[in-house]
């Protein structure tokens, strides 16, 4: 009877080694020799209930864990929240506005968060449901069955799944606690899948919320933040609080390997204003430092240029109607919703205003600067000695950044345990690693620098021109122009043609740009000018360039945007048709002033 009961347990008395069980009325294991009980149970299965045509599951409990002190549950949204705290505490306290913090980007974070359905919601999406309610079955509940058997299948996989974030058993919740709707937020698919948050979206949303209080920060600004820790985001799982521990797939949420790029966080804000369905922002005019007539003089004196060249920088920014509030504010209800790169326009503008006066094809802009120097007046802008001037500072600029980088600590101080079964290889790397900069410094007999980036206090420019102490250069800003002649008392532009790369013929959902192709054929000058402004942006060449063309398409063609791009293939087969069109707009350029 006893051999019924035990099943045929056959494993040693750890007191007396006997194999000699039996089961108490209880349930419980004992040993008939040495009366030792152990914690081993008999399962009773109730076989009327396993084949019952009627049972179902009433409830499925979720795994229980061993909390250890100031442990409590969180969500993944949570963590994103605790994110958005500190990057919103970092930007006031490098002087945007309270109401930044305490009114926008709040407001837009509950707004993601219905949207989402995540919280602020009756049926949270993404939160697992462990509880399946039972009811008396009946002939009408019969076509639901398979319904709610589907739903008991789906809360036990999760169940099973949650182990991974350290519920399943007490081995694991020693590591960490780990996220509650980790595995949920992986799993979602389709069009939900788009509306996550991650982290890249949460510079989206704070550049969203400082566009909305229109202050004076752009992307590129944010983003060279970020770059110089001012604003959190790498590493930054490192200050979550202690009960909001990382562990397995809560890690490929928070774990930032690089920083984002430019065109990525401004694709993302875009998509997150859908997903808001926010109304339009508020307008961007004259007196907002946003729009160009204020950004460009920012950005003159950051390329070292002279004043006067702000008056060209007009006339060229309102023949290209880039000056009309409506096309300068975003307004995410459109169907074709637009976000203006304020930043990038601005020094776009600059750029064919410098093509426009001085040509960059390698020739003439040498040429005008020795005309120049020839007349012996003081002040005057000579693009040569500007170049001359710029050229070894941006040089010196771009290995001062590079040495920066190198210095700065990218790898966390806390170790990622992604499973259970890697957990003792990364704590030794980590042990190993840190042993070698231990040696390392002894060798050296010195403490690793600190970069200066994070030391130092924020500036809003890489280059300090003037006669001061600790400039990089003389600056040009008070050099007058002399970029016109005068012929039968009318004033013309000394450059009388203007130049612009071959169009493509490209669908623009299908094709992205041919920078990297075509740069070889354009003159090294431009190609110079594009990468001081990309320097200063800390963009791509690519990027300042596709938008020197949008602005050339509507200075040239007079607001007409056409739907397809031109190609140099295209061109050749309408050889006559492009030289016409081209002569056109050189008669256009070099007309009177």
């Amino acid at each position: 009877m006893d051999e019924q009961l035990t099943g045929g347990y056959s494993e040693p008395c750890g007191q007396c080694a006997a194999v000699s069980w039996g089961v108490s009325d209880e349930g419980q294991f004992f040993c008939k020799s040495c009366h030792n009980v152990i914690e081993k149970t008999r399962e009773v299965e109730d076989v009327n209930t396993l084949h019952s045509q009627h049972s179902r599951i009433s409830q499925i409990i979720r795994p229980k864990k061993k909390k250890q002190e100031n442990e409590r549950e969180w969500l993944v949204c949570e963590g994103f929240q605790f994110i958005l705290k500190h990057q919103a505490k970092a930007l006031v306290s490098l002087g945007v506005c309270m109401k930044f913090e305490t009114e926008v980007l709040w407001n837009f974070w509950k707004r993601y968060l219905q949207n989402t359905q995540q919280a602020f919601t009756t049926n949270p999406m993404y939160t697992p449901s462990f509880t399946v309610l039972v009811k008396p079955q009946s002939d009408s509940e019969s076509n639901a069955q398979s319904e709610q058997s589907y739903r008991t299948e789906v809360a036990s996989e999760m169940s099973e799944e949650m182990s991974v974030s350290g519920y399943s058993s007490e081995a694991q919740s020693t590591v960490c606690s780990g996220s509650l709707d980790a595995v949920v937020y992986q799993n979602t698919k389709g069009t939900k899948m788009h509306n996550l948050m991650t982290m890249p979206r949460t510079l989206a949303l704070c550049y969203l919320a400082l566009l909305w209080v229109r202050e004076a920060i752009t992307l590129a600004d944010l983003l060279r933040m970020v770059s110089e820790r001012r604003v959190p985001y790498m590493n930054i799982h490192e200050v979550f609080p202690a009960e909001m521990r990382l562990f397995g797939k809560d890690v490929q949420f928070f774990n930032v390997r690089y920083l984002p790029s430019y065109s990525l966080v401004h694709k993302e804000a875009v998509t997150l204003a859908r997903i808001l369905e926010l109304p339009s922002f508020p307008t961007v005019s004259q007196d907002c430092l946003l729009h160009p007539f204020p950004l460009t003089v920012r950005y003159l004196l950051e390329a070292n240029l002279p004043n006067d060249l702000h008056v060209w920088v007009h006339k060229v920014m309102r023949q290209a109607a880039m000056g009309d509030s409506s096309f300068l504010t975003f307004d995410p209800s459109k169907e074709k919703a637009c976000l203006v790169r304020y930043d990038i326009q601005a020094v776009a503008v600059i750029i064919v205003t410098l093509k426009l006066l001085f040509k960059l094809d390698d020739h003439v802009e040498w040429k005008l600067s020795e005309e120049a120097a020839k007349k012996k007046k003081k002040k005057v802008f000579k693009l040569q000695k500007w170049f001359e001037v710029v050229q070894p500072v941006l040089e010196q600029a771009r290995k001062r950044e590079e040495r920066e980088e190198a210095r700065r600590r990218w790898e966390t101080t806390k170790p990622l345990i992604t499973s259970l079964k890697r957990k003792s290889l990364i704590l030794k790397k980590r042990r190993i690693t840190e042993h070698l900069e231990q040696t390392f410094q002894k060798f050296t007999d010195s403490a690793p620098e600190q970069s200066s980036s994070s030391t130092n206090p924020h500036a809003s420019f890489h280059f300090s021109w003037g006669k001061e102490e600790g400039s990089d250069g003389p600056s040009m800003y008070n050099n007058r122009l002399d970029c016109t002649l005068k012929k039968d008392g009318i004033k013309y532009l000394s450059n009388r043609k203007y130049w612009h790369p071959e169009l493509r013929l490209c669908p623009r959902k299908m094709c992205g740009d041919h920078f990297s192709e075509i740069e070889p054929s354009f003159p090294r000058m431009y190609v110079w000018v594009l990468d001081l402004f990309s320097f200063i942006l800390g963009v791509r060449q690519a990027e300042v360039h596709k938008e020197v063309l949008n602005i050339e398409h509507r200075f040239l063609k007079k607001n007409h945007q056409p739907k397809i791009q031109w190609t140099l293939t295209s061109c050749k087969k309408k050889k006559k048709k492009s030289k016409t069109a081209t002569h056109v707009h050189e008669e256009n350029i070099t007309d009177r002033v």
